[in-house]
């Protein structure tokens, strides 16, 4: 058989001798597998990465597991994360408002929590229209600490958004806030709103996403996880969603690439913990 199919008899007892060092490797396989369906099942967004750290999050030493391996089980046993869709542009400039300069300049880090902030406005179709939502992202570690939700896009939407973050008391007098060059962002009742708050604006250019790309993402994220799953017959059930999304999962459950595989509460909570064992 060997001479038939032109391979050396060594070969041959060298793959039977391995056969139960396969059988090891397919059961283990097959273990792993079942951690990963447990943990893609909580959260069916998740990819190779937060997986992975999913796994190795608080697991011993001998029980973590290399990324590749991760991608290969998947990739055998059919688990992916959501794909990210396209999203509408809803930026609307508007000429004859205030000019203000790009402080951020695309540097999307952060010393310290309540100093330097994001925000944008999208839209959510339920059954009974379109529901707007603000947000106020902390650039340190990329928790939504203001938001806000309405059925239009007038200035008192993000206003309440930058209000909910600042009677928080998350946001500290000086901070930088930068949004993309919509008409709200650039009018003068929210400038006044800003000044009341100690708060400096920032914005990008028009028509470049890349200038406001932290915020963009996040809205990204929300509805790839959450939003395009399911469908809401009202506002009041897509309110709900909403908030028990940034809430309950985003800021305390979901774990961020960009903060080392940490959720953002953990990251703040880290802060404080260590400034006052230095103090």
């Amino acid at each position: 058989l060997c001479e038939l199919v032109e391979i050396e008899r060594s070969s041959y007892y060298a793959w039977l001798n391995a056969a139960p060092a396969r059988e090891e490797r397919a059961r283990a396989d097959a273990e792993l597998a079942a951690r990963i369906r447990a943990v893609h099942a909580e959260d069916n967004t998740c990819g190779v990465p937060r997986i992975t750290a999913e796994l190795n999050d608080n697991a011993p030493a001998g029980a973590r597991v290399n990324h590749k391996r991760v991608a290969r089980v998947m990739r055998l046993e059919g688990i992916r994360g959501y794909v990210k869709k396209r999203r509408v542009r809803t930026t609307i400039p508007e000429p004859s408002g205030q000019q203000y300069p790009d402080l951020l300049k695309r540097d999307f880090t952060a010393d310290r929590p309540g100093v330097r902030f994001v925000g944008d406005i999208t839209y959510l179709r339920t059954g009974e229209g379109w529901l707007y939502l603000a947000t106020v992202i902390d650039l340190f570690n990329r928790e939504v600490v203001g938001w806000s939700m309405a059925e239009h896009m007038r200035t008192e939407l993000i206003g309440d958004a930058l209000t909910m973050a600042h009677t928080h008391g998350r946001i500290e007098s000086g901070a930088l806030f930068h949004s993309d060059r919509g008409s709200q962002y650039t009018s003068d009742e929210y400038a006044k709103l800003a000044g009341r708050f100690g708060v400096r604006l920032s914005v990008g250019r028009t028509g470049v996403c890349w200038d406001n790309s932290v915020a963009e993402s996040w809205f990204s994220m929300l509805k790839n996880e959450m939003y395009y799953r399911q469908s809401f017959a009202t506002r009041r059930r897509a309110r709900f969603a909403v908030m028990q999304y940034i809430e309950v999962f985003y800021n305390r459950r979901r774990l961020h690439s960009t903060l080392g595989y940490r959720t953002p509460a953990e990251t703040r909570a880290a802060y404080y913990a260590q400034t006052a064992t230095a103090a």
